[in-house]
């Protein structure tokens, strides 16, 4: 339908902003503090105690730059990277019902790369290009 079709915009959008505000909310405690106890616990599940910095980068700033529409696409691709670690080193013990979030969170991050922002971003406002494919209209 072609209401639909115009409305692509507004669901790259929600999209952005639903990814953006969900990992502000996981990312803001460790950056208010808990970054060594996250670093600690990263470090738990056999990696590198500095991928807990990468993991909150990519989760409170990558879903400030979701909100914003602004490098959405490298924003994304961070952020699926993390869910995917999260769900292979972390959450796989625990099946489905241990990851369905994460898996979540990594399908709406996987979109983005391939969508881009859309029209309503920054990017299109500082950039003034198309930042995904184009959308049917």
């Amino acid at each position: 339908m072609r209401a639909f079709d115009r409305m692509q915009p507004i669901a790259l959008l929600v999209l952005r902003i639903a990814l953006g505000a969900i990992m502000i909310h996981h990312g803001y405690p460790k950056v208010a503090g808990g970054l060594p106890q996250h670093t600690a616990m990263v470090a738990k599940f056999g990696m590198p105690a500095w991928m807990g910095y990468l993991s909150t980068a990519a989760e409170f700033f990558g879903g400030i730059l979701l909100m914003l529409g602004f490098l959405t696409r490298f924003a994304s691709l961070a952020i699926c990277a993390e869910m995917a670690v999260i769900i292979a080193k972390v959450q796989w013990k625990n099946g489905l019902r241990g990851f369905e979030l994460e898996l979540a969170l990594a399908g709406i991050a996987f979109a983005l790369i391939f969508f881009g922002a859309g029209p309503i971003s920054l990017d299109r406002l500082l950039f003034g290009r198309k930042t995904g494919p184009k959308l049917r209209r």
